[in-house]
């Protein structure tokens, strides 16, 4: 049982050295530390693996495993003492105190070398007891050299560089320390211990990984050093199962030794169970995912350099040109060579709206920022993967892809973008130029750039929003400075009524006069009161909606086209105040009929949809494009009006708004526009649960 241990243990030891000694080849770029790193490892592996084949068939060990030992140990302390500088050309003061004990080291080996043959080979020299000791003695002095040289490479080593290597000297150092200890056994009992034998290989084996994780870290061992990451995984796999087998055979041997009449039993039920539990584990999603991140975050190093791509970054974004929408979007999308995306932006109606594309024109839609796709993205801050999704949308708690989004033709990423913990917006990327596997790293730099482009976003949003605000100060001071001039005219055009009286000797002409300054009065006064009226309160009150729109529609009777009112939902109420929204819908209604010939048509209808009036004014006119409506339509104190003033479209939308409804606009050129009025439909039993 032991012998077949100690078979499966040296077996282990065999490939896994194999293994690290073919990586080493595959890489090495001519420099001396590298090779003798590849030979230290490939003799240890046919050390090994000849002990490995002995056992097997059933040999004694031979002089041909004790000089591959040897040689074993060899490689192991030339490769120390090469990292320790003894034969650089400089005479740096770590070389010159090395130098000497090199030389110990190499005539110590050349000794013994020549001692182990001599005893192997005389007649009765490798039976005899002192024989023995001066072979296991010279065994501890390889393995204290081992461990001193492991010693002063380590305290040697800069502290900034003792990253790299601290793995490797934990490893190597082990081994020799192992060693010690197994031959200080030895030394002690004279005779070596098997269990402690049989259990090398598996301790030789164990020190792989911490030398693939150095030489991978220190460049001067080996120029360009990489480990698959799918390799180590399984090897990683592969050991963990086999450390995990050994421990299980280990206690089965124990449960069957003291287990009497059941130790069979015992035996075989532990087995069937550790075999069940070992087949769940390595078939286990949760785990397989963590050891795949765990490898990759702590034993490789990065695939960005993140100083220039931060630098890069940020010069894109604050570089002149296009807007800083496009710009930020270049600024992501170029971290995973994509080459295009579009831009979505929370806005303060409720919904994430398309507020620019780079390279993606066919972008469009929007998205209601409490659905369940922007809540996932807020409360989660993923980054999507939509093939990701497509192949496990479990992954992302099953939530529904917007149909807008399906239909986005290259769709491939979407990053959100996160300001102070809230949804600002996301980001939706094309299909990238070349094959981009989204792993943590890339999808940790896409969330810190997402919050990085969201606070510049943030910022000129902030600058646009306080820009409107002041336009709107000057606006009501100018509306002031009118209403005070109007009032000096309202004045002076009074007291010239009063004193027309004088007049009265010619009839027609006090006539005449008397009615021109009487209207101009009127018109005066309904401008003043429609001025002023902006700073007073206007309360929203129940109201039936077609009847609005019968007196609205009325008001244009006299205008060409005359506007053609469709009701086909009557009796809809809703609460809002009555002028302003009367003064809503004329405006919308007035542009309708600007926008259109003499020849063409306008239409208002009224209809229902769930819980909400459906206004809409159609218009056969010469419509609007995409671009017009995303950045102009909406923006105040622009107009394409020579006496305009740009406020209307944006007042009504606004009043909407306000009212908890929605105003959306559909146009396409040379055919006509539709804007689409939703309003909540007014609920007195509801009204008065709330009130109460």
């Amino acid at each position: 049982m032991l012998t077949s241990v100690a078979a499966y243990s040296y077996s282990t030891a065999a490939v896994a050295f194999l293994l690290l000694g073919g990586a080493l080849l595959t890489s090495w770029r001519g420099r001396l530390h590298g090779i003798m790193l590849t030979a230290a490892c490939l003799l240890t592996a046919l050390w090994a693996a000849t002990i490995a084949y002995q056992l097997a068939r059933g040999y004694s060990l031979s002089f041909l495993t004790d000089i591959l030992e040897v040689f074993r140990n060899a490689g192991w302390t030339l490769f120390l003492v090469l990292l320790l500088g003894p034969f650089e050309k400089t005479e740096a003061p770590s070389s010159a105190r090395v130098r000497p004990f090199a030389a110990v080291v190499s005539a110590f080996y050349a000794l013994y070398f020549f001692s182990t043959a001599y005893i192997h080979w005389g007649s009765e020299a490798s039976h005899d007891s002192l024989a023995f000791m001066a072979l296991v003695f010279g065994r501890v002095a390889m393995a204290v050299m081992g461990m001193i040289l492991v010693e002063q490479f380590y305290r040697n080593t800069p502290s900034r560089q003792r990253w790299g290597v601290k793995y490797a000297c934990l490893g190597i150092g082990g081994a020799f320390a192992y060693d010690f200890y197994l031959y200080s056994d030895a030394m002690l009992f004279r005779h070596v211990n098997m269990e402690i034998w049989a259990a090398r290989g598996i301790v030789n084996a164990l020190i792989v990984p911490l030398v693939a994780v150095s030489a991978a870290r220190s460049p001067q061992w080996s120029l360009g050093i990489s480990v698959s990451r799918r390799i180590l995984f399984h090897s990683a796999t592969l050991f963990g199962a086999a450390l995990y087998l050994l421990a299980m055979a280990a206690t089965g041997y124990y449960l069957r030794f003291f287990g009497g009449n059941w130790g069979t039993v015992l035996q075989a039920a532990f087995f069937f169970g550790a075999v069940i539990l070992l087949l769940a584990v390595l078939f286990s999603g949760t785990l397989r995912s963590w050891l795949k991140v765990f490898i990759s975050k702590h034993f490789f190093i990065y695939n960005y350099d993140y100083r220039e791509e931060w630098l890069r970054f940020t010069r894109t974004l604050s570089e002149v040109g296009h807007g800083l929408g496009e710009r930020a979007i270049q600024a992501i999308a170029e971290l995973v060579e994509s080459p295009g995306g579009a831009l979505w932006i929370n806005r303060e109606s409720g919904s994430c709206e398309l507020v620019a594309h780079w390279n993606m024109p066919l972008a469009k839609g929007a998205e209601p920022a409490n659905s369940p796709f922007c809540q996932f993205m807020e409360n989660r801050q993923w980054v999507i993967d939509l093939q990701e999704y497509d192949a496990k949308p479990e992954k992302y708690g099953a939530i529904a892809m917007p149909q807008w989004l399906r239909a986005t033709p290259r769709a491939w990423l979407v990053v959100p973008l996160i300001q102070q913990r809230k949804l600002f917006g996301f980001v939706v990327l094309a299909q990238p130029r070349s094959r981009i596997r989204l792993n943590w790293e890339v999808s940790d730099l896409l969330k810190i750039a997402g919050k990085q482009a969201a606070s510049y976003l943030a910022q000129q949003e902030a600058d646009h929003a306080l820009m409107v605000a002041r336009q709107f100060e000057s606006f009501n001071r100018m509306s002031t400075f009118v209403v005070h001039d109007l009032k000096n005219l309202v004045s002076q055009l009074s007291l010239m009524l009063s004193n027309a009286e004088k007049h009265k000797n010619n009839p027609d002409f006090q006539k005449d006069m008397l009615d021109t300054i009487d209207l101009s009065i009127q018109k005066m006064k309904r401008l003043l009161q429609k001025l002023s009226s902006g700073s007073s309160i206007e309360k929203p009150a129940p109201l039936v909606i077609d009847q609005l729109l019968q007196q609205a529609v009325a008001a244009k009777a006299a205008v060409e086209p005359k506007p053609v009112l469709e009701i086909l939902e009557p009796g809809q109420v809703v609460m809002a105040n009555w002028g302003r929204l009367e003064r809503v819908i004329g405006h919308l209604i007035q542009n309708a009929v600007e926008a259109v010939s003499r020849d063409g048509q306008v239409r208002v209808r009224l209809s229902r949809a769930n819980d909400c009036a459906i206004i809409e004014v159609k218009d056969t006119g010469h419509g609007m494009s995409e671009a017009f409506i995303r950045e102009r339509l909406f923006k105040p104190f622009e107009s394409t009006k020579s006496a305009g003033m740009g406020v209307g479209v944006f007042e009504s939308r606004e009043y909407v708004h306000e009212l908890g409804g929605q105003l959306e606009v559909s146009s396409e050129p040379s055919i006509g526009t539709t804007f689409r009025m939703s309003l909540p439909l007014y609920n007195q039993n509801h009204a008065i649960e709330k009130a109460a």
